[in-house]
């Protein structure tokens, strides 16, 4: 993996050359030169996925000018580095290898002298065995009652990747309940507890190092519930605890036992870890045949990502139009709105993947850089925010780009709702691309005035002015189905990685998060002393002092 300065290239100055001379053209305008946009910029996954990227401030020289850049940053053999195993997450010294969790075809591969398939395939195995003997009703609680509910217990990468994909199938649910617990604050423990029979329920403990300060204190108030019955035994942990982890030692001092224990590697970021054992309570909701699916749907898009020229490659496309709006037209932000009430955490879900990857000011030459790294992703759902933020969109001072997402079949074919629905969609790209100008706008007048819809000439058509020319990716996806979503959400993970690759940062480390969790340790310890704080600066000293005054 080669340490680029992406500024010091030729492509990257030619880019700012050519954005002085685009920056101005209207989308529209673009269109009108371009009879074809749409064949020309749009790319298609299988039949199953289709990006349009024709609705962007870009012509064919920018995508040439763009893509000579990745290839000047050496991106493709960044690919292979990672696909390879290589220790591409040098800030802690360890390859990036959770794109082998969905790889069933390959058949040994070694890290240090062990073959990590073979254990791939054994917690696989784990998976389905544990799933199809709680789906199946064979796996009971300490008082004889089989599995109603399924709680996981983690934060993070361990809650919101399993969060958002259970949410997102909820079509193949099954008759088990799910449930996520991930704050610290103990309304959502207590909130859940009220929800569920403890003699009916499993609690996954999904924590990498079993020492997330979040992640075990719930776990350890579950406990303490379930000891408050007499009746329970230390035993009895084995039926209703499983833990997902990398720290064998910890997950037995809690008390679970190794036959409750699946491994997870260092080699697999937080939050990249859908595709281990953190997806066993993907597994429980949907069945392991379905997991398998997901799976098998994002090792199609990392085939597909190692093997397309980048001109052909959809992860690639929408990562370089992500530095073209941040870095030449100073965008700050990006906004994943997604038209499908199952997935609406899926912009929440890319927030972190997104933001905690690339929210880097070290490049990898140990310089900080000069130029945007990640962009802020934000989003909700289709069609709620055209009624909450799209008005910022359309008539705002801000350049916003956006990726709408939207399922062409549905899995609630009620009426007509779901063509109204893409009415929506098409609708919002079109209207943020194409704008309605003050001319348009008294034509319009003019038109209801002859057919008498309107008395006189509005003198405050200026108000409903849309500039238009923001820019949207439109993803298409044939229907929300295990394979599909393992697919759109490995094409997102590429994305990010692409940008990695080409701002020149590490993309797999966190220490940011790292910084907050360690300071929080040392104010815990204060907090629990009698004596003043004196030791932080005024305003953290004067509110910690505040709470224990009158706690």
């Amino acid at each position: 993996m080669k340490n680029i300065n992406p500024t010091k290239t030729k492509y990257w100055n030619k880019l700012k050359k050519h954005f002085i001379q685009i920056k101005d053209i209207h989308i529209k305008d673009f269109f009108k030169k371009d009879l074809d946009r749409f064949k020309n910029f749009s790319l298609n996954f299988k039949n199953l996925i289709l990006l349009d990227y024709s609705k962007n401030r870009i012509n064919k020289k920018t995508i040439s000018y763009l893509i000579n850049l990745a290839k000047e940053c050496h991106l493709k053999s960044s690919i292979q580095s990672m696909f390879n195993g290589e220790n591409i997450n040098v800030t802690e010294n360890q390859p990036v290898l959770h794109t082998l969790l969905r790889n069933f075809y390959k058949k040994n591969f070694f890290i240090n002298g062990e073959n990590i398939t073979l254990k791939i395939r054994s917690v696989l195995n784990k998976i389905k065995s544990i799933s199809n003997k709680i789906i199946n009703k064979k796996w009971k609680g300490y008082t004889g009652k089989y599995i109603k509910d399924i709680v996981n217990i983690g934060i993070g990468g361990s809650d919101l990747g399993p969060l958002m994909v259970t949410e997102s199938l909820k079509p193949y649910k099954n008759h088990l309940n799910i449930h996520f617990i991930s704050n610290i604050d103990g309304t959502q423990v207590s909130e859940i507890l009220k929800k569920i029979n403890l003699e009916s329920t499993i609690f996954l403990v999904a924590s990498k190092t079993f020492t997330t300060q979040e992640t075990i204190t719930n776990a350890k108030t579950v406990r303490d519930y379930f000891f408050k019955n007499k009746k329970f035994l230390k035993s009895d942990i084995s039926k209703h605890f499983i833990a997902l982890s990398t720290n064998e030692i910890e997950v037995k001092k809690f008390g679970i036992p190794k036959k409750n224990f699946l491994p997870l590697w260092n080699w697999v970021g937080g939050r990249y870890s859908l595709w281990s054992a953190i997806g066993l309570s993907i597994s429980l909701s949907i069945g392991y045949k379905n997991f398998l699916l997901l799976l098998k749907g994002a090792r199609a898009m990392d085939k597909h990502f190692i093997n397309s020229p980048l001109k052909k490659n959809i992860p690639v496309i929408l990562s370089l139009l992500s530095i073209w709006y941040s870095n030449f037209f100073n965008s700050e932000t990006e906004t994943i709105l997604v038209y499908d009430q199952y997935m609406h955490k899926f912009s929440d879900y890319l927030q972190q993947l997104n933001m905690e990857s690339n929210g880097k000011q070290i490049d990898r030459n140990k310089n900080f850089v000069t130029y945007q790294t990640g962009p802020i992703i934000w989003g909700e759902i289709g069609t709620n925010s055209q009624h909450s933020f799209y008005q910022l969109m359309h008539q705002g001072t801000k350049l916003i780009p956006s990726d709408f997402i939207i399922p062409i079949k549905t899995h609630n074919n009620i009426n007509n709702h779901h063509i109204k629905l893409m009415s929506h969609f098409f609708a919002q790209t079109q209207a943020l691309a194409f704008g309605k100008s003050l001319k348009d706008l008294k034509i319009d007048n003019l038109k209801k005035i002859n057919q008498k819809i309107e008395n006189k000439i509005n003198d405050n058509l200026i108000y409903k002015v849309c500039l238009g020319n923001q820019p949207t990716n439109s993803i298409l996806i044939n229907k929300i189905t295990p394979y599909t979503l393992g697919s759109l959400i490995a094409l997102y993970e590429h994305k990010i990685f692409t940008q990695g690759i080409i701002l020149n940062i590490f993309s797999f480390d966190q220490w940011g998060v790292e910084l907050g969790k360690n300071v929080a340790k040392n104010i815990l310890s204060i907090i629990k002393k009698n004596n003043k704080c004196t030791i932080y600066d005024s305003s953290t000293n004067g509110l910690i002092n505040f709470y224990k005054k009158n706690k």
